[in-house]
């Protein structure tokens, strides 16, 4: 049903969904920035990503890229928005702006073609869309994917959400099943709680970090091994083992942002959870610069700036809240960063080495 399919969106959700569809289906992905396209017309890929790596070089891929929005939407049977929704501090929402200008121009020359949303937008968005643009269908399916291992987690997806309970939807689906190299389980329900589910996920992965973050402050302060503590509490099932490593805090592109908008979403309702998630993950990044700046060391090195394993993202890492508030406090600290993904001899004030 779907046999030519346009991506807009060439980040790490737009590009890997393209190199995922394109194994069997006809893909244009379509960007505004001409170096992205340059590389993935080389064969190389513009996001750390091993697994797409591979595909690279091994698969033969119909994908073909374009920065031409006209031409990129013309006879496809399906159009996918990845587009960014960064939190507007000022509005407390989400910036859907992209998303806004992009479906009102594929609205002008494209009227029929069904436009799925896979960027996290705000609950209740994709209902004020669908009722402004009628006549074309508009879908909302939430991405669940991790920097650096965003092709992986799209080929073993835990599950597959899609905000229509219509065939469209069972068929969206069923296209996102078709290139699992498991079974996930297909959950078709209203757009609303599909745009519900992104949002709660993200909380709870955030509410667990800075919970476990919590038990590594108490341990810390009270000078007790934390990692006995975690194998304790973490051997009883019913919490497990997983996602459980004390940190920095929680960064990255989704939970800050999706917490936030949650939060906001709340309003007058009752709810003390998120507010103090997002309170208790400022208080960890303080509590561990204060902590570094008890040891009363003139020199500071840090190893790497990304948020986790394998990801190229550093601009939105807990650590450089860290750093900042190690500033803060004492502004004649030295701290050396080695990044080798920063080609500056200086970053956030701090001198960049290369080894």
């Amino acid at each position: 049903m779907f046999d030519k399919i346009t991506i807009i969106g060439a980040g790490y959700v737009g590009f890997s969904l393209a190199v995922l569809f394109s194994q069997e289906k006809e893909v244009t992905l379509f960007d505004i920035d001409a170096s992205k396209l340059r590389m993935i017309d080389a064969n190389k890929s513009p996001i750390r990503d091993q697994r797409i790596e591979e595909f690279l070089v091994q698969k033969e891929l119909h994908l073909k890229t374009s920065d031409d929005l006209a031409e990129a939407i013309v006879g496809r049977d399906l159009i996918v928005l990845a587009l960014p929704t960064n939190f507007n501090e000022s509005s407390q929402f989400f910036d859907t702006s992209q998303i806004d200008l992009v479906i009102s121009k594929i609205i002008q020359k494209n009227t029929s073609t069904p436009i799925l949303i896979k960027s996290t937008v705000p609950q209740g968005y994709t209902k004020r869309l669908q009722a402004h643009y009628p006549n074309v269908p508009i879908i909302f399916s939430p991405e669940f994917l991790r920097e650096g291992s965003a092709l992986e987690d799209n080929l073993h997806p835990h599950r597959i959400i899609v905000g229509n309970t219509e065939s469209l939807g069972l068929n969206i689906a069923e296209l996102f099943a078709s290139c699992a190299l498991n079974e996930p389980e297909i959950f078709l329900m209203d757009s609303d709680e599909a745009e519900a589910v992104k949002l709660f996920s993200n909380a709870y992965l955030a509410t667990r970090i800075c919970f476990f973050n919590e038990l590594d402050t108490f341990a810390l302060a009270h000078n007790l091994d934390s990692q006995s503590i975690l194998d304790g509490v973490t051997s009883d099932p019913r919490i497990g083992s997983h996602y459980c490593n004390p940190s920095f805090g929680y960064g990255g592109y989704c939970l800050p942002k999706d917490t936030k908008q949650l939060e906001s979403h709340f309003g007058d309702l009752p709810q003390e959870i998120f507010s103090s998630v997002i309170k208790s993950n400022t208080s960890r990044i303080k509590y561990i610069a204060s902590y570094i700046a008890s040891l009363d060391k003139k020199v500071i090195g840090v190893y790497l700036l990304a948020m986790k394993k394998n990801s190229d993202n550093f601009k939105d890492s807990s650590i450089i809240g860290v750093l900042q508030a190690l500033k803060e406090l004492d502004q004649n600290i030295t701290i050396l960063i080695y990044e080798p993904l920063v080609h500056v001899s200086s970053i956030f004030d701090c001198e960049v080495v290369t080894s």
